[in-house]
């Protein structure tokens, strides 16, 4: 697919329409079908496909959709948001909250696990549902109760809370909101005074960039310090379109940090994964978490073995610039949090014994 492809599928569009995030939003793609990536012969295949969409719902931007190099086969980004039978049929014993989130709501959707800081769900809502996503439980569901009812309920613990200094705000994504209404819980939480930072974790540089906007960043730049997560997964994502959002942000004086996530068929081999390390350090966005996929209810088929992970890592450590290295990490339920996977390869070890720098007490 490309985007003339894809503008044909609408009457009366111009490619000014493509541009704007509001166009992109109001048209994604919730059918199979309606995309037209696939081939007459393959429609069979995705009316079974369709059996997925009524537990594990359908959506896609038109630019994400356009990414697509091949229907069928492993393209990266088809992988990551077209449905498969595998969401319905592989791993169904995994939980549907595999960190227990809810057990750490303090208040309705925001999440304290740690001490110092707390994450807030302000929408369930995403442009793209990613398919190997760890909250596609909230897909069904609308935005729980009133916007405004929901952030009061916030701010009113956080008031009470003077040990949290970072506010990590996410989703669903925060950005699909508009300007005002993001700025409003942006200042909201500024306000507090014992709140000292700030974060946004969202995919829209990546599968709907035109969302970052000269108005957005400028707004954005009111509350630094800001700091900005998102999730390249793949070499095909980073874009000019999407190189000039993060860069729009950076240039903006907001830190952009990607933490991708290892999944198998996507990023799962060390050629792809170097690429997409060096695509990112060559747009200025900071390779920070590579992920163990979390064992999620719909998202099972999408992992690798963690000895497949470390033997990839340990490639990667020594072909790439340490400025390019993720911390490969495993995110546990509970207060441990995200730990460190690492190991050193029986090569590495003897390379350690002949240089002397072997401890008795290292296995």
């Amino acid at each position: 697919m490309n985007k003339k492809n894809i503008l044909s599928l609408f009457k009366g569009v111009s490619i000014n329409d493509w541009q704007d995030w509001r166009w992109q939003l109001k048209n994604r793609f919730t059918k199979i079908e309606s995309t037209n990536i696939f081939s007459a012969e393959n429609l069979p295949h995705t009316k079974k496909t369709n059996r997925v969409t009524d537990i594990y719902p359908m959506a896609v931007t038109p630019y994400y959709l356009s990414l697509i190099k091949k229907s069928t086969g492993n393209d990266p980004v088809r992988i990551q948001c077209i449905p498969d039978l595998l969401e319905i049929t592989f791993s169904q014993q995994y939980p549907d909250d595999p960190l227990n989130e809810h057990s750490y709501m303090a208040v309705p959707k925001l999440i304290h696990r740690y001490a110092d800081r707390c994450l807030i769900l302000v929408t369930e809502q995403c442009a793209v549902h990613c398919r190997h996503c760890n909250r596609k439980r909230f897909w069904t569901k609308s935005n729980g109760g009133n916007f405004k009812t929901r952030l009061s309920g916030f701010i009113r613990y956080l008031e009470k809370s003077p040990q949290i200094r970072e506010v990590i705000i996410s989703g669903g994504d925060p950005l699909i909101y508009d300007d005002e209404k993001l700025e409003s819980i942006l200042a909201s939480i500024k306000a507090i005074k014992h709140v000292e930072v700030l974060r946004i974790g969202s995919r829209i540089p990546v599968v709907m960039p035109m969302r970052i906007t000269k108005n957005l960043c400028q707004m954005l730049k009111r509350y630094r310090p800001l700091w900005f997560n998102t999730q390249f997964n793949s070499p095909a994502e980073i874009t000019p379109d999407a190189a000039r959002a993060c860069n729009m942000l950076q240039e903006t004086g907001i830190p952009v940090s990607n933490q991708s996530v290892l999944l198998k068929g996507i990023n799962d081999s060390p050629g792809v994964m170097r690429r997409l390390l060096y695509g990112l350090q060559k747009i200025s966005v900071r390779p920070y978490y590579l992920f163990h996929c979390e064992p999620v209810k719909g998202c099972g088929h999408f992992r690798v073995n963690i000895e497949s992970g470390l033997k990839m890592m340990e490639f990667i450590r020594q072909e790439c610039s340490g400025l390019a290295l993720p911390q490969y990490v495993a995110d546990l339920p509970g207060e441990s949090g995200k730990i460190p996977l690492f190991g050193l390869s029986p090569k590495t070890k003897n390379e350690l014994k002949k240089n002397q720098y072997f401890f008795d007490n290292f296995t």
